[in-house]
């Protein structure tokens, strides 16, 4: 069955310069909106299929056009009083259509909770089978639990770095990086996996065991 892809944008800092020439070279099944988020898909141009939120952090002018937009949007809407972020509900909405692989756009501007918080629900994503990436002008940001290859033209910057996100991350094995390891253990708490970069056209990085955040980036 076809992959079916979805956008999240979510109410955090975005840069539209960025985001506009990112979304002019993506295609994606599903565009949810969270919240503030649905100000920024006004500023792209763009209309979501669904809109999630407590409405907090959006003007009502924003609400009012999208309301009286002609089509079918989904509004999800929710009490500022929950357990739930506005942005893992957003999550939950594009796995109920259907979405196996989501991109989360403004979740790394603004506060850092949430950002972190954003980071964790990567993590989500991955115990439901669903692949995730957090992207903003300089990074690119994922969770992984097994090992995978990385090609140079494909990357997101020069830089390549690895954090555990669970207590220890066992046997990590990195091959074509300009600084090796073979069967090495890592554990909260170390820089060690920061700032590495591929000397060539490909590498890998392989793991017996644990969960990593990995980080593509550039200056």
């Amino acid at each position: 069955m076809k992959e079916r892809t979805g956008l999240i944008v979510t109410g955090g800092s975005i840069d539209f310069d960025f985001a506009g020439t990112f979304l002019a070279n993506q295609s994606f099944d599903k565009i949810i909106a969270v919240d503030g988020g649905l100000t920024a898909l006004s500023q792209l141009n763009l209309k979501p299929d669904a809109v999630v939120g407590d409405f907090d952090t959006v003007e009502e002018s924003v609400l009012s056009e999208y309301r009286n937009f002609s089509g079918d949007i989904t509004w999800d809407i929710h009490k500022p009083e929950k357990d739930e972020t506005d942005t893992e509900l957003a999550i939950c909405t594009a796995m109920n259509l259907g979405c196996t692989d989501l991109v989360l756009l403004g979740a790394t501007g603004g506060r850092l909770d949430h950002f972190m918080g954003n980071l964790h629900l990567l993590y989500y994503c991955l115990k439901e089978g669903v692949a995730a990436s957090i992207v903003d002008p300089k990074n690119r940001i994922t969770v992984l639990e097994k090992g995978r290859g990385f090609e140079s033209d494909k990357m997101w910057g020069t830089y390549i770095s690895f954090l555990p996100l669970t207590m220890e991350v066992k046997g990590i094995t990195l091959s074509g990086f300009k600084y090796p390891l073979h069967k090495k253990d890592i554990s909260i708490g170390t820089s060690l996996c920061i700032s590495n970069e591929l000397t060539g056209a490909s590498g890998s990085i392989e793991f017996d065991s644990g969960i990593l955040i990995c980080v593509e980036s550039h200056d």
